[in-house]
């Protein structure tokens, strides 16, 4: 007795394909998480340069800022240690980066929790 197969390659595809495009979201979200960072780790290096050069802390925040470009910088933490009337030279000046991403890959929230906080710092010798 011969039985027909017609139909079951595309079982076989409907079963697969959310799996699949489970992990297309997830590699796209990543790769925007270390976008994100990348550009954070890099405002967070260039800012640092300024405190080592005797900048207030005021010009430091208004830097990082104005050179942050690869999210909203309305939700930037900028944190500078330490502060302003206690760096001499030839002690050490950090900045500090914090900005959240939210992922969008399904069920990444009962996973990470609604955001998942990025952090740079950088640290340099003030001149």
């Amino acid at each position: 007795m011969l039985r027909n197969e017609n139909g079951q390659s595309i079982v076989e595809f409907s079963l697969i394909i959310p799996l699949l495009i489970l992990m297309l979201v997830g590699i796209f979200d990543v790769g925007r998480m270390m976008y994100s960072y990348s550009g954070l780790h890099f405002t967070a290096q260039e800012s640092v340069r300024l405190g080592g050069f005797g900048y207030t802390d005021e010009e430091i925040i208004d830097f990082a800022k104005g050179h942050f470009e690869t999210g909203d910088t309305d939700l930037l933490t900028i944190t500078v240690t330490p502060a302003e009337a206690e760096r001499q030279s030839g002690e050490y000046v950090t900045v500090t980066l914090t900005y959240p991403v939210e992922p969008i890959t399904p069920f990444a929230e009962e996973v990470f929790g609604d955001s998942i906080e990025l952090t740079a710092d950088s640290t340099i010798r003030v001149e």
